[in-house]
């Protein structure tokens, strides 16, 4: 019996049972700053506070991440800002995927068209550019995996919400350069809902216009009446998607459960996990490009629902693939297939003493099988033409599904790489640490943190498959005969396996950090200062490359020169050690009021990636950020505002020169220089009727110290440019999201009602700013009625408008990706999408 199979067993029973025990209200469950389950009165008192989605003393509220102190910190206290979101406001925000959500931190901007997984996560002023390097996941406190992201892999596609979570605290920078895995960019950091006192639980169905169908559920519980409590929830839905690509575009679940013991001196919690779920990727889709910035519509594609996966190319056969080959699906998406268990423990001895110790292993595949984007659209004769059908041979164009033959050599044609990679990911992390009140109003806290993980790949990548340019696509395979014999240029599928990158990759690191933090409260002044000290241990086994032909017969064209592995392996080592550092101080002007400052340096040690191509001791630098903000909080009941401003400078950068391909002469390094505000405003009337909320940044970055000129291999052969004093890559000037929200009293309960304006500044698609996408504008909507002690009624929907936005163009083209008559593939927003959640509560 499969996993996913299992998964959803487990969660029908899970769900009937809570439904057979639930005997009382529980809107929001009630949690302490660390997620530990908290009194009765306590959780009463957080429903009040939460009441549709809004804290009514969002400032006051006490946070875990980045704080040496277990017990937290207020965020008005904190010098550094911080973004929260309980579980009804993430609701309320529908965030497309994990990654989407990212976006209400102020600076964040994540690429989320690409479907439920693999976003590319960019921050104001982190020069990325792609993946999402500098942003790490946690679940109560501790990172999913040892390593930010990979190839085909970022931390937010390891997680799913549902209802199994209370909170998320996002934290950009600051103290997370010191704590937990030392991360300099953006951290999140989900807490869990624990079973309480009263056994309390909800029950959810949504439809979604996209022919969702999902079900949640969540129930909470005491074991007995020796303080221990138990939790268990999760999710299953299939949807087609948006862009419908014939076959499930996500299809899965979770299934999540806590056991948790509570002492008058501490707490224990164990939590574990399952996910499996399978989620389309989403190839760009051709757009015209009528200036800059400005698109419009490709004949035949509707920007906002079309994609080019079908049935007809869903299963192929990979030759291609390390080992022999292997049958792939493109409704297996790029999913994962997880297990997750971890362990929190704080204990509090007294005369000042505290200790908290937070342990997570995790492993399982995050595979990926995707089309990826190529070349633009061309005819059917000019595609023949480049791809060697000599001048008078008589060629045949066949559609794979038995349709027919393409008799117009002006057919519109596309090939696309049909991409499989295969990674199995292993994780264990452990972080401890000990403080100790030296004297009233200081403490100084000492931790150590070990990380051990692994990566091993197999990757098929390159195989580029014909297929007619319209939506739900159809392959196309491709022969000719000359001389009476006849030669296959692309196989019965409609692939060229030629060339292409067929690897196995294996990688296997090791990170140790020791931390110092202390905190001294005097009078109106709260400072801190902390400083780590990391050594990252890895090394990456590559397999080497030769051109093989894979059947041995010259006539099958597709496959007489492949790069396969030849049982040669390229080994590279890598040791490094660096040290990270912050320091802030706040000042209470009054108790609703308070500036901070804070610097801070840390480092982005290199991936099992980056080590790849290159040789021991000539790998890429360390990353290095140094990071100045100023900031003001100020909070009355009717307004509050959380306002700051950055100085963000990065040095280690690398660039290879090359020519033609060929590179030639000493790596160099460059760097960026960014300056920005970040803001988060909130205004509501004094029966809190009526409310409105701003978030946003505004940035100034571009590149520096980038010495000469660059080659790039673009669309109109090679040209040359530099780096220096352009826009930073794939990064909005400005962006806002405004909502503005109403709640109406009834007999039977509250009606809440809100819409989202979203406005998106200029972004470029690549390093030289020549591809501009311009800016866009999309709104969301919301209804929320609660009837009654037990039923939640939820309507939401996303870019009701149809926005055409883009998020980014083909990022395997350099400079302008702009062809013939402007056509260009891009990633444009979804259209239009509503999902209606009908919940029971007990």
């Amino acid at each position: 019996m499969s996993t996913r199979i299992l998964t959803s067993l487990t969660l029908s029973a899970a769900i009937a049972a809570a439904l057979a025990s639930g005997t009382a209200l529980a809107q929001d469950n009630g949690q302490t700053a660390n997620g530990t389950p908290a009194t009765a009165n306590t959780a009463q008192k957080a429903d009040k506070n939460t009441k549709n989605g809004k804290s009514v003393q969002a400032l006051e509220q006490v946070v875990v991440t980045g704080s040496a102190n277990t017990a937290g910190v207020r965020k008005i206290d904190a010098s550094y800002s911080i973004t929260t979101a309980t579980a009804a406001q993430i609701q309320q925000d529908n965030p497309r995927s994990a990654a989407d959500l990212l976006k209400i931190a102020p600076g964040v901007w994540p690429e989320s068209t690409g479907g439920q997984t693999g976003a590319n996560i960019e921050i104001a002023g982190f020069p990325g550019g792609g993946d999402a390097p500098f942003y790490t996941n946690q679940i109560m406190g501790t990172p999913l995996y040892g390593m930010p992201s990979l190839s085909f892999f970022e931390q937010s596609s390891m997680f799913r919400l549902d209802d199994t979570v209370d909170h998320v605290e996002l934290l950009l920078g600051g103290p997370s350069v010191v704590f937990g895995d030392g991360q300099i960019g953006l951290t999140s950091n989900y807490i869990l809902k624990q079973g309480t006192d009263t056994p309390s639980g909800s029950i959810g169905v949504t439809y979604g216009t996209e022919n969702l169908k999902r079900v949640d559920g969540f129930y909470g519980f005491p074991i007995g009446k020796g303080g221990w409590y138990g939790s268990v929830g999760g999710f299953y839905r299939e949807s087609n998607g948006v862009r419908d690509p014939q076959f499930p575009a996500d299809k899965g679940g979770q299934l999540t459960a806590t056991l948790t013991k509570d002492w008058d001196n501490g707490s224990l919690v164990f939590w574990a996990r399952g996910l499996d779920d399978k989620n389309q990727f989403i190839t760009p889709i051709p757009l015209i490009q009528t200036g800059s910035g400005q698109f419009t519509a490709y004949p035949g594609f509707d920007p906002q629902t079309d994609t080019y996966y079908s049935k007809a190319m869903q299963h192929v056969y990979l030759e291609s693939y390390p080992g022999g080959g292997t049958s792939a699906n493109l409704a297996d998406g790029r999913g994962a297939q997880l297990g997750f268990f971890g362990a929190n423990f704080d204990w509090d001895f007294g005369n000042g003493w505290t200790v908290s110790d937070k342990f997570l292993v995790d492993g399982g595949n995050m595979d990926t099988n995707a089309l990826f984007s190529g070349s633009n659209p061309q005819t059917l004769s000019s595609w023949e033409s480049g791809n060697n059908v000599p001048a008078g041979a008589v060629a045949t164009a066949s559609y794979t599904n038995g349709s027919g033959i393409v008799t117009d050599p002006n057919a519109d044609v596309i090939s696309q790489g049909w991409w499989h990679i295969h990674k199995n990911l292993k994780s264990a992390v452990n972080d401890f640490r000990i403080s100790k009140e030296l004297f009233e109003g200081n403490t100084l806290t000492a931790g150590l943190y070990l990380a051990h993980y692994t990566d091993n790949d197999r990757w098929s990548l390159g195989n580029p498959m014909l297929m007619s340019n319209t939506p739900n696509a159809t392959p196309i395979a491709v022969s000719y005969v000359q001389n009476g014999q006849t030669y296959q240029v692309t196989n019965a599928q409609g692939l060229i396996y030629n060339g292409g990158y067929n690897i196995t990759e294996n990688g296997v690191a090791t990170n140790k950090a020791f931390y110092l933090s202390d905190t001294w409260k005097l009078d109106k002044w709260i400072f801190d200062a902390s400083a780590r000290l990391e050594n990252e241990d890895a090394r990456n086994t590559v397999c080497n490359l030769s051109n093989v032909n894979i059947d041995g017969n010259p006539n099958t064209l597709y496959d007489n020169s492949v790069s396969m592995c030849n049982g040669t392996y390229a080994r590279t080592s890598y040791n490094k050690t660096h040290t990270s550092w912050t320091a802030g101080a706040t000042y209470k002007i009054q108790d609703d009021m308070a500036v901070y400052a804070r610097a801070n340096k840390g480092v982005h040690f290199n991936g099992f990636d980056d080590l790849r191509g290159s040789v021991t001791g000539d790998t890429p630098p360390v990353l290095k950020i140094q990071n100045f903000e100023v900031g003001w909080k100020y909070q009355i009941p009717v307004f509050s505002a959380d306002i700051s401003y950055y100085h963000r400078q990065f040095d280690g950068l690398s660039y290879q020169p090359s020519s033609f391909g060929v590179p030639f002469g000493s790596k160099t390094t460059y760097g960026s220089d960014t300056k920005g505000i970040n803001f988060t405003l909130h205004a509501n009337t004094p029966d809190q009727i009526f409310s409105v909320t701003a978030v946003g940044n505004w940035m100034e970055g571009h590149y520096t110290h980038f010495e000469g000129n660059a080659e790039f291999s673009g669309l109109n052969g090679i040209f040359y440019g530099t780096y220096e004093g352009k826009q930073l890559q794939r990064q909005p000037k400005f962006q806002v999201r405004l909502t503005p929200a109403l709640r109406l009293p009834t007999a039977y309960g509250d009606l809440r009602l809100w819409v989202t304006m979203e406005y998106v500044g200029n972004h470029t698609q690549d390093q030289l700013a020549l591809q501009q996408l311009g800016t866009y504008t999309d709104f969301s909507v919301g209804a929320q009625y609660n009837y009654g002690p037990h039923w939640l009624f939820t309507l939401v929907g996303s870019n009701v408008t149809d926005a055409l936005g883009l998020t980014e163009s083909n990022s395997r083209i350099a400079g302008s990706a702009a062809g013939a008559s402007g056509v260009i593939l891009a990633r444009p927003l979804e259209g239009h999408e509503y999902n209606l959640q009908v919940k029971y509560q007990f």
